[in-house]
């Protein structure tokens, strides 16, 4: 008799490589790989998240295991609403949700038809009041920076599939630049250059723990190795080489010049007053990206600006949309994103 006096708040990061959900008094309850496998034959869902994650390049044939998003967007919408709804029962358990308002967080250079799959895969999970705010709103009020004053505020948020880049006041943005070079593509380039310079063929998992292990940003007195294990390309038969830390960089410099060039382009735009003001306060850096070593040094020194990590940088959007949902200081940027299309 009490359901209609409740309604449950769910903040959504639905990211490319990860899910994160954020519930009013609670906090992140989900992190998940956005990751569902497949079988194919009857095209039905056996596993979502971790466990479909670890079936990643060791599937039998008939099961696949792949990811729903790409660049920050739905591309499998099947898979993505069946995942977000298996995500939404993991955390809501036996009690359920009554039609929850829900903030699903939204690259910055989405489409209006990207918008409504995301937004269809929400009523597919049960939301009653959508939201789809900007990442960039999203993960500048996770991590704390005072977005609804009359002062600038700048975020640069690197997730999975995007890298968004925003200067916010007074509770809008102001100026920004949403591009699709992100974590996938650090993970992509480490690939590559294994094909061309070792000649050898790794998969995903394996190119990810590389760049958590040897990725940096910047020059390092440690040159550290590591044995990968993949297929010889030139025989067909497994194969491990030792890759060191210099050539991982050497790996990722491109896609991080990308990066860079994205917040400097965002920078040139930026209002005169609010330039200064980011000056003096700093950049914030959020999503996985953050941690990648000396990434915020270089964009430092490329930009003349202090660069800042946030203190919880993987969970900053899924904060963020959960906050905004809770707390009335964030009223007026929920108002402005209200899905209507």
């Amino acid at each position: 008799m009490f359901k209609g006096f409740f309604r449950q708040e769910i903040g959504v990061d639905l990211g490319t490589a990860n899910t994160l959900i954020y519930l009013t008094n609670k906090g992140v309850v989900l992190r998940e790989p956005s990751v569902v496998a497949v079988d194919d034959q009857t095209n039905t869902v056996l596993a979502v998240g971790e466990e479909a994650r670890a079936m990643i390049g060791r599937t039998p044939v008939g099961v696949t295991a792949c990811r729903p998003l790409k660049d920050g967007v739905i591309a499998d919408f099947k898979f993505a609403e069946v995942m977000l709804k298996k995500f939404i029962e993991r955390v809501s358990g036996n009690r359920g949700f009554m039609n929850p308002y829900m903030a699903i967080a939204v690259p910055s250079g989405v489409t209006s038809v990207e918008k409504r799959a995301i937004r269809e895969a929400a009523i597919t999970a049960k939301a009653g009041q959508i939201y789809l705010p900007e990442e960039p709103m999203a993960a500048a009020i996770g991590a704390g920076l005072p977005v609804a004053e009359p002062t600038g505020s700048m975020i640069v948020d690197i997730g999975g599939g995007t890298t968004e880049v925003a200067v916010i006041s007074l509770s809008g943005i102001v100026v920004n630049e949403s591009i699709r070079i992100a974590g996938d593509e650090l993970n992509e380039a480490i690939v590559q250059y294994l094909k061309k310079v070792h000649s050898l063929a790794i998969g995903e998992r394996t190119s990810e723990d590389i760049k958590f292990r040897l990725g940096s940003a910047r020059n390092s007195v440690e040159n550290d190795a590591y044995e990968v294990r993949g297929l010889n390309l030139i025989n067909g038969l497994p194969r491990t080489v030792s890759i060191s830390r210099d050539e991982v960089r050497e790996a990722l410099g491109e896609p991080l010049h990308q990066i860079v060039e994205a917040v400097r382009r965002t920078l040139e735009r930026t209002p005169p007053e609010l330039a200064a003001d980011i000056f003096n306060r700093g950049i914030m850096l959020t999503g996985g990206g953050a941690l990648l070593q000396g990434l915020d040094e270089l964009i430092s020194d490329e930009t003349e600006v202090p660069v800042f990590i946030a203190d919880d940088p993987l969970s900053c959007v899924a904060i963020g949309t959960g906050r905004m949902l809770s707390e009335p200081t964030f009223r007026r940027v929920l108002e402005q994103c209200i899905s209507q299309n």
